[in-house]
């Protein structure tokens, strides 16, 4: 067998990437994860509500509702074994109108199909018991959603790659990859020093340049690149006190979960995103969208004082499917469908990417053989 210079090289250090590098590694292989940005986790994994997702709502049969559902076991694992910050504060999804308790028993049952562990359904006065802030007619509770330190989160997994002899280099684009004779590639990195290096296995977990990236690697199949879009979120933080313990979400909204409260670990309220479809990458905070985030947050808090949001910060998700279009799954493509040995492609990891990304790693070594 050839000579390479890493056994597996990864692009993107977010989450995701970090994640599949954490497999390989663990697997005894040596891994170079390429990272275009100065510091690792800069793109989606740096703007999102750091939410533990329990796995609720995803189809049945998705790799959504499969890796939710084990990424979350194994996450908890990992941020005890590693000491990593969280606070497993569950969440209540609540029925502000009568006409949406349908919708939670809709939710309850797709939980149940998705072996989500402690779900239970609330009457209005068990879920005030618990919030007494809270306005709703029903509620469900998943006591296994949390929030967590995701920067925390990939310092560890960052530190695992390198001890097991690996690396994870920053300020390195990807700029191409070529499919050698018998196996493996060569793979193009820029930056201040530019480098060519080889490697056995090639997974690309880039985020919102998947599609970019796919199209640099020779010989991938075009019409196998999804279209891109991106949904921008916007959040606003509460000057004040935390109005409640858990995690609170309205039914979904098409294409999302919809507008929802957090308390940080800092012990601040935060709320958001909301969703809006974008021509490219757009990280601005309306200062207009106070009011539309005032109504929305009424409907379960109506004690919500008014001038007390403040613009906080915007993040892109990297959806495959388009505004009017029914919610995509996460593709994770091995040569079964590329045709090309060795490689693995990431396109739409989105929400709940972050919760599934110790499952999404090892889904993406296992659709290499490993």
């Amino acid at each position: 067998m050839a000579d390479f210079d890493f056994d597996a090289v990864v692009v993107g250090a977010g989450a995701v990437g970090l994640a599949c590098g954490y497999a390989l590694a663990h697997r005894g292989l040596t891994v170079a994860v390429l990272e275009q940005d100065a510091a690792i986790g800069q793109g989606v994994s740096s703007r999102n509500s750091e939410v533990i997702h329990g796995g609720l709502y995803y189809p049945t049969g998705s790799l959504k509702a499969r890796l939710c559902v084990q990424g979350r076991r194994r996450l908890y694992a990992f941020l005890d074994a590693h000491h990593v910050d969280y606070d497993r504060c569950g969440k209540l999804v609540v029925a502000t109108t009568p006409d949406e308790i349908a919708r939670l028993d809709a939710i309850y049952d797709q939980a149940m199909t998705n072996d989500v562990e402690g779900m239970a359904r609330l009457t209005k006065a068990e879920a005030l018991a618990l919030e007494p802030e809270l306005f709703c007619e029903a509620a469900l509770l998943s006591p296994e959603s949390g929030v967590f330190d995701s920067h925390g989160y990939m310092l560890a997994m960052q530190g695992e790659i390198e001890q097991a002899g690996g690396a994870v280099v920053l300020s390195t684009p990807f700029e191409g990859a070529t499919p050698l004779d018998g196996g493996g590639f060569e793979v193009r990195a820029g930056g201040a020093e530019p480098t060519v290096l080889t490697c056995r296995f090639l997974v690309t977990a880039p985020g919102l340049s998947a599609q970019d990236v796919a199209g640099q690697i020779d010989g991938f199949p075009k019409d196998l690149i999804p279209k891109a879009f991106y949904g921008k979120g916007m959040y606003f933080r509460l000057m004040g006190k935390a109005p409640f313990a858990r995690l609170i979400y309205p039914p979904p909204i098409p294409g999302a979960l919809g507008t929802h409260y957090r308390r940080d670990l800092g012990g601040q309220a935060v709320f958001g995103p909301d969703l809006t479809y974008v021509d490219a990458p757009d990280y601005t905070v309306d200062p207009d969208a106070a009011p539309g985030f005032y109504r929305y947050i009424r409907k379960f808090w109506p004690g919500l004082p008014d001038d007390s949001l403040s613009p906080d910060y915007a993040g892109v998700r990297p959806k495959i499917h388009g505004p009017d279009d029914p919610q995509g799954d996460f593709r994770i493509d091995g040569p079964e469908a590329h045709a090309i040995p060795g490689l693995v492609t990431l396109f739409g990891i989105e929400s709940p990417g972050l919760t599934s990304s110790l499952a999404i790693g090892e889904t993406a070594a296992e659709r290499l053989g490993l």
